[in-house]
């Protein structure tokens, strides 16, 4: 028996619109749905006897199926590993700082599409699935169209991703053997994200936006629900996140707030944001005290290009989850990347340029007390080194 599927609600105008539907964003103001969901609690104990993946907890996805081990879309996804980067046996420059603090990073490029974005894409290929569209369009600079391809190609799924011009030829070639089209935007991404928003308003059109569709939320906070499960039921006193889009940032702190109304954790970590200095509209009106950005970013050239978002529709979203948790925004220079990139190949982790820029941060910003953790979120056979 499937879970009944609850209602979207726009933040800022609070219309409401059944998550039946195919409506991609809010009709009075075209902003991305938050969706009205309340989980329960996760037990800790449970998790030992439970399926290797995402939906183990069934408890906090708006999609879980009745009974548990019902079918539902999965390719085996989360369950991913937590290495330390700093201290012994951890590669050159390994010792900790020294404020005892130690940085450790969750290998979400080890997912089945070998980026982080299949947390939130078998959400979306799940709600998808049980919909019914006539077609599922994405639009991505690589990663999250590759795992909407992978999942939609798993659900049976008719599929288009769009994407910028100057998109990896390698993404490019995995999206296209998962069987879904390619559509090239001239242009950067935000001409493509465009094209794709036009697309997604014709009928029978399913639009798998990891922004604009609050499940893709909902399968990003899995991170930190997994942190909360490797750590023995506790969580690192600050969290460091890429932002573009913020997906996995909202996530996570979608995530803490569950994890602690419910009482299964003590305190709040900070979450530390980071962005490509090249690209940081959020960074920019954090430090100006605004509560989103005045308008637009500059779009300049970054190896970051999965964070170069010059004006992410949930701004006010993250800027406000930051703030709540005490945490700040970094951002990254390309020398900073390409010198990260360098150094987690040196330790045996080879992560795409735009996967590694929380590294960078952390390199570069004074250590923090007690246990980070980062995400590497894209595997570095996807890009290759930085030039």
């Amino acid at each position: 028996m499937l879970a009944p599927m609850t209602d979207y609600v726009c933040p800022r105008c609070q219309v409401h619109a059944p998550a039946s539907a195919l409506t991609w964003c809010c009709p009075r103001c075209h902003g991305p749905w938050d969706l009205e969901f309340t989980g329960a609690p996760v037990s800790l104990a449970s998790l030992t006897s439970r399926v290797n993946s995402l939906w183990r907890y069934e408890e906090v996805l708006p999609l879980a199926t009745e009974p548990p081990q019902a079918p539902h879309v999965t390719l085996g996804e989360g369950r991913t590993p937590l290495v330390p980067l700093t201290g012994p046996g951890t590669g050159s420059g390994s010792d900790s700082g020294s404020d005892g603090g130690i940085v450790s990073a969750k290998l979400d490029f080890l997912m089945p599409t070998l980026s982080f974005k299949d947390r939130g894409a078998v959400m979306l290929a799940e709600l998808a699935r049980r919909l019914g569209p006539d077609t599922v369009i994405a639009d991505s600079s690589g990663n999250a169209g590759t795992a909407v391809a992978a999942y939609c190609a798993r659900a049976g799924l008719d599929c288009a991703v769009y994407v910028p011009e100057g998109t990896s030829p390698k993404k490019l070639e995995q999206i296209r053997a998962h069987g879904a089209r390619t559509v090239v935007v001239p242009g950067d991404r935000e001409d493509t994200a465009r094209a794709a928003r036009a697309a997604a308003d014709a009928p029978g059109v399913f639009y798998a936006s990891h922004v604009y569709n609050p499940h893709f939320l909902h399968g990003t906070k899995t991170y930190v629900y997994e942190l909360w499960e490797d750590l023995g039921g506790r969580l690192p006193e600050t969290l460091v996140l890429p932002v573009g889009n913020g997906t996995l940032l909202l996530g996570a702190a979608l995530a803490v707030e569950e994890l602690y109304g419910h009482g299964l954790v003590d305190r709040r970590p900070a979450l530390v944001a980071v962005q490509a200095a090249a690209v940081a509209p959020l960074a920019a009106a954090f430090r100006a005290g605004a509560e989103e950005p005045s308008g637009p970013a500059p779009v300049r050239p970054t190896l970051a290009e999965g964070i170069a978002i010059p004006a992410p529709p949930r701004a006010a979203q993250i800027l406000r989850a930051v703030r709540a948790t005490g945490g700040t925004f970094l951002t990254v220079t390309e020398e900073q990347i390409r010198a990260a990139q360098l150094d987690l190949a040196r330790r045996g982790l080879f992560v795409e340029p735009t996967g590694v820029a929380c590294w960078a941060a952390v390199r570069a910003a004074p250590g923090r007390p007690g246990t980070t953790v980062l995400p590497l979120c894209g595997a570095g056979a996807k890009t290759g080194l930085a030039a």
